[in-house]
This record gives structure tokens, sequence and C-alpha cells, in this order.
């Protein structure tokens, strides 16, 4: 197996939500998730994720967990920290929300 890169771009990430081959986690904190958020995204505020880990790794198992944030920097660390406790299957999604709401969905607020 090829080793994942640890960004996608906001339209890889779209595509493989719309075909079932990932799920989208949002690592921002409530109140970011009320201002914006991406329909069907799991919110997991970077804070928890350690305490998530071994439901976040069964779901790795069955599908690509794309992780995102504001502008891609918690993602990124946590992705990093997820690979460090052997949860491969995952990516950060490059630009965040807010790339999101540029190139893939303007419905999404942008803040």
């Amino acid at each position: 197996m090829s080793q994942l890169p640890f960004e996608i771009s906001p339209a890889e990430a779209q595509q493989q939500v719309a075909a079932g081959k990932a799920v989208l986690i949002d690592v921002r904190e409530e109140l970011e998730f009320q201002m914006a958020r991406i329909d069907g995204a799991e919110l997991i505020p970077m804070n928890t994720i350690p305490q998530h880990l071994q439901r976040l790794d069964g779901l790795a198992d069955e599908k690509l967990l794309v992780v995102y944030c504001h502008h891609g920097m918690r993602s990124l660390n946590v992705v990093n920290w997820l690979r460090q406790q052997g949860v491969a299957n995952c990516v950060s999604m490059a630009g965040g929300i807010e790339l999101w709401s540029a190139q893939v969905d303007p419905q999404v607020p942008r803040y």
C-alpha cells in the first residue's frame, strides 16, 4: 500500500466523501462549528481527539479520515498525531473549511 499524502485538496476530499470512501472529521471548536460547517462532518474538537482515538482507529479501518479545521494547521497536527498512534488511513484537508468554501461549496460561510 502506498503511503498516503499528509494533505489532499478540498475537491479531492469532496470526491472521496461523495464516493462513500471517506468521512469528514472537523477538529475546530464548537463555536466555529456553529458559525460554519460542512454537511455530514463530525465535530471532534482537537483537544478531545485522544479520547476518541479507539473509535477513530476503527473508523479508519473502513474509510479514509479527512480531517479539517479552519485553515489546515490544526488538522495537519491532528493527522500527524493520529499517524504516530498507528492510525495510517487519515489525511488533512489543505486550506481547511476556508478553502472548501472558496473551491467546493460557497454556501459554507467564511469567517
